[in-house]
């Protein structure tokens, strides 16, 4: 407190004035902000609540929202650097359209009529005559519900967005095996859980839950295991470190599966009420049945009944599985689906000794993680005392729990062999009985649902009318499969083929790739939203740079036509012939909606939007308001009116009347009166409700229904009112995948639909119904001696794919990326500080620089994802650390596998989902010479574009510039 009120007053501290009175003087803080706007981070796909502090009309200053489901308040530094993001100076400024050659940069902008009509004149007469010729693929944006709807009405089968390149194993594994997977669609149960275990996980993706959540656990004492080759993040911090192997997660984690069978430490009761264990599964060595499920005459799965020993439906009142036994029907055997598991995974290949030299995990640690697991699960039970209803009518008094519980993320999903390692995990967790119970994995809300409940893939049906559904689906068996009667593809990304039959987020990594080859077919028009595919988002990234601006014989471009959106000028820009602008985040209406993906908690339902706390001052418009206007134009069914004027002003208008079904929306909250939750009318002031909210809406699940979600039928009955279903849709959890055998079946000759003949082989060993571990494609076509270290990305905390590295504060944190050596491999080479090196795969080489460390897998080198930029991108200066010592691993990854010797190129992706294998990728690596003016910098370096926003400026101040 101040004693001079004078000197108060001057704000002048006697220390600065040089006095020596010892009088303490004021010093206010100064003046944040005059307004406080609330909406939704962008920063990640994390979607936190943000407050985001004006001063007279400019952004100012971002925190979080305390008040919001998702981060309570906490914001991570790509959060709080938005301000940046909103400011970069490499923002596009208008609509522009190419004016030199591909890659040059060379843009004339023009207004957005133009633009439309340049894109009306491509995509009209595709639309009349071969929709199919439009590959329309989205990037990491949060509308897919939408744009999907967009495609859908054109009548082309070709959209998709990223996560064919992500996360599709594990959004694809999880759908299958239990109606849910990590990441989005559940979490930990934060609260109540003693022991987590994470694999494969880095720190850019809902990183505030996973750190609000670590805290707890770290508060209360619970252990957490992090299985990982890279020991950064949250695996630093964890109790115990398994550097694991790449690739050999899935191998590591059925040891784990045997030793817990092999000391009888599962839930059988949990497994008999709650799972497809109990199944009768006809076990004929041969035959069209084969591996399939016994069925009643109405269809439904038939187990043997405990009571009476005979076969009843699984879901039948009182019914209680027996999981042994055998029964015979018209010359057949038919066993209980867990004694085949079983029986699986105690075979002596999973045997910890038999792993730990592949794993480079030890026999005796895996024993003993087992062990834990065990131990936590059935001696530290949590017990409830909440009375709740199952699926069968049947009364509990209590909700038991087993207290353990898994995340994961790219790094198992990101492999050739992912989706098997992914669905093991999973079953792992089942076997324990710790998904969906108090301790365990908890879904968040429209969450689980089983693949039954999704819909199957459409493909292309009459030019000029709409597909007659979604492209993207579960398929169930062979006739899901989107093939045409001679075997080719349907879509460009041959997405549901033989050649990965349950790609479910489509092949975004493959659309250029095949669009160049003209494999299945040549297309016209490449339209991409937020697709950085000229850079980190693509494999083999120098040659896909090749394809955009390969010309044919007669001298045009391969791929005729390329629209681009994007808000800022990063490296695809300069590949595209029309430019769309997109505005920042922070100037934009977007949904994040149960349609697409939840941001809730386990125990609640919500969604959010993002409003325009400021309005963009330049000639940008939201793509998806743009697609509202194109869509008119076009005359898309569902975006014109009856006598053809367009039916959404834009995208705001869209999200508040657009009803995918009667009474739902886009948007959950506020509906009808604005009191009506989930399901209601459209209501004109919705969006000033979310506004006045905080820019969220969230819906609380009564008490008796917040476990146990896919058996409870108060949680089914709760999910019906606010309209997740239209009618309760209990199921059971899949450890037994028939779909998978399926598959399998016709890859053995049985079926209709037939793969061609170099794909059987590959499917009956890919495609099993129970996971098993086979070693991933690239890494058992190249040489180990040859190429004998693991090459990996990561994403850092601070930086989300490529949108982080233009942004002025969060290049201060990393403006260049390492390649990490590990000790062993840094002393064999004889490795020093400020060395750089070459490091090359079957694909290509780099150069380098290396450091050292020792927290990693002693085959494994490591960097940052997406750090090094293309010179003239970014508004970044052509001498940028990013430009001249930044560079992508990307490089040396490609599309393709080595070749075989079969004279076929294969994917470089799981055989199953078609997910890119980035992580399979080998090397060699060694000491460069620096001698020269090029020595320290990296390799390649591509030649340099245009920048169609100039430069950015030197400094930046919020008075001055802003």
């Amino acid at each position: 407190m101040a004693t001079d009120n004078d000197e108060a007053t001057s704000g002048t501290s006697s220390k600065r004035s040089g006095k020596t009175s010892g009088k303490i003087s004021a010093r206010p803080s100064p003046k944040v902000s005059d307004e406080i706007r609330q909406t939704t981070c962008y920063m990640c796909a994390c979607r936190c609540g943000i407050n985001v502090h004006m001063q007279d009309g400019k952004v100012k200053y971002i925190e979080g929202n305390k008040n919001h489901p998702v981060n309570k308040g906490v914001l991570c530094a790509k959060g709080s650097a938005g301000i940046m993001q909103h400011y970069a100076p490499s923002r596009l400024n208008a609509p522009m359209k190419r004016v030199g050659p591909r890659g040059s940069g060379e843009f004339e902008e023009i207004s957005w009529d133009e633009a439309y009509s340049i894109a009306e004149s491509w995509l009209a007469p595709l639309r009349e005559s071969a929709p199919e010729k439009l590959a329309f693929f989205t990037g990491r944006d949060q509308s897919q519900s939408f744009t999907s709807l967009w495609a859908q009405a054109f009548g082309t089968p070709n959209y998709a967005a990223h996560g064919g390149f992500c996360s599709v194993n594990m959004a694809a594994a999880g759908i299958y095996t239990m109606g849910g997977a990590f990441w989005e669609f559940g979490q930990p149960d934060w609260d109540r859980t003693k022991l987590f275990m994470i694999f494969g996980v880095a720190e850019d993706h809902d990183s505030n839950p996973i750190k609000i959540g670590l805290g707890k656990l770290k508060e209360r004492g619970a252990r957490v295991i992090g299985v990982n080759p890279i020991r950064t993040g949250y695996n630093a911090i964890a109790d115990d470190w398994v550097g694991i192997t790449p690739g050999t997660d899935g191998l590591f984690i059925m040891a784990l599966i045997h030793e817990l069978l092999k000391a009888g430490q599962i839930d059988l009761n949990y497994l008999s009420r709650y799972t497809n264990a109990g199944f009768l599964v006809n076990c004929a060595e041969s035959g069209p049945d084969a591996g399939l499920f016994l069925r009643s005459e109405s269809g439904k799965a038939q187990v043997l009944d405990r009571a009476t020993g005979k076969p009843a439906d699984y879901d039948g009142a009182g019914v209680k599985p027996k999981l042994s036994g055998h029964y015979r029907k018209a010359g057949s055997t038919y066993r209980p689906a867990f004694e085949l598991l079983a029986e699986a995974y105690m075979d002596a290949q999973y045997a910890p000794e038999a792993v730990e030299e592949r794993c480079g995990v030890e026999a005796k640690r895996i024993r003993a993680i087992a062990a834990d697991l065990a131990r936590v699960a059935f001696e530290e039970e949590i017990v409830i005392d909440q009375p709740w209803t199952d699926w069968k009518g049947e009364k509990h008094a209590q909700m038991i729990g087993r207290p353990v519980s898994f995340h994961a993320m790219r790094g198992i999903s990101a492999h050739s062999n992912g989706f098997q390692t992914c669905r093991a995990l999973h079953i792992l967790q089942i076997l324990l009985g710790s998904v969906e119970v108090p301790g365990g994995f908890r879904f968040k809300p429209p969450y689980p649902k089983p693949p039954e409940a999704h819909p199957k893939p459409h493909g292309a049906d009459v030019p000029g009318q709409p597909l007659p559904g979604p492209h993207l689906g579960y398929p169930m068996g062979p006739e899901d499969l989107l093939i045409n009667k001679d075997g080719s593809a349907q879509r460009i990304d041959k997405a549901f083929t033989w050649e990965n039959p349950m790609s479910v987020h489509g092949l975004m990594h493959m659309v250029i790739s095949n669009a160049h080859a003209g494999v299945p077919y040549k297309i016209d028009t490449l339209f991409m939203y937020m697709a950085n595919m000229a850079w980190n988002s693509s494999m083999n990234t120098s040659s896909v740079i090749d394809m955009l601006t390969d010309k044919d014989e007669s001298g045009e471009y391969v791929i005729p036509h390329f629209i681009y959106s994007d808000a800022y000028s990063s490296e695809t820009v300069a590949y595209a012939d029309l430019i769309l602008p997109d505005t920042t985040y922070l100037e934009r209406h977007d949904c994040i909606s149960l349609l697409d993906r939840p941001i809730c908690e386990a125990d609640a339902a919500a969604d959010a939007i993002r409003w325009p706390v400021v309005e963009p001052d330049r000639n940008v418009k939201g793509f998806q308001s743009a697609l509202c206007d194109l869509g008119a134009r076009l005359g898309l069914p569902g975006f014109v009116n009856e006598d053809g004027s367009q039916k959404y002003a834009d995208y705001a208008d869209y999200i508040v009347n657009h009803e995918r079904r009667p009474g739902v929306g886009p948007l959950a909250g506020f509906r009808g009166d604005g009191t009506e939750e989930g399901r209601g009318k459209p209501n004109s002031e919705q969006l000033d409700k979310y506004i006045a909210n905080g820019g969220f809406w969230s819906a609380h699940l009564p008490d008796d229904a917040q476990f146990y979600k896919p058996w409870n039928q108060g949680y089914q009955d709760w999910a019906v009112k606010i309209g997740l279903f239209d009618a309760p849709a209990p199921y059971v959890f899949n450890l037994y995948l028939e779909p998978m055998r399926k598959m399998q079946l016709a890859a053995e000759g049985y079926g209709d639909r037939q793969p061609p003949e170099h794909l059987r082989a590959q499917l009956v060993q890919a495609m099993t119904p129970l996971p098993h571990w086979y070693a991933p494609y690239e890494q058992s076509l190249v040489s180990e001696e040859e190429y004998p270290l693991h090459a990996l990305t990561q994403r850092p905390m601070h930086m989300y794919h490529s949108w982080g590295s233009q942004n002025a504060w969060l290049r201060q944190i990393t403006g260049v990326n390492k390649m990490f050596v590990p000790g062993n491999v840094w002393e064999q080479h004889g490795f020093e500080d400020g060395d750089w090196a070459y490091l090359t795969s079957p694909h290509g080489r780099i150069k380098v620089p290396v450091a050292r460390m020792d927290g990693v897998n002693g085959k494994t080198l490591w960097t940052w994802n997406a750090i090094g930029k293309k010179r003239g991108a970014w508004a970044l200066s052509e001498d940028a650390q990013e430009t001249q010592q930044g560079f992508l691993l990307n490089h040396l990854i490609n599309e393709l596998l080595p070749p075989k010797g079969d004279g076929l190129r294969w994917a470089n992706s799981d055989p199953v989902t078609g997910q890119a294998a980035w992580f399979d990728l080998r090397v060699k690596i060694e000491k460069a010479d620096t001698k020269g003016h090029k020595g320290n910098q990296s390799e390649p370096q591509l030649p340099s574009s245009k920048s169609p926003v100039g430069k950015g400026p030197k400094n930046v101040s919020y008075g001055e510039d802003f």
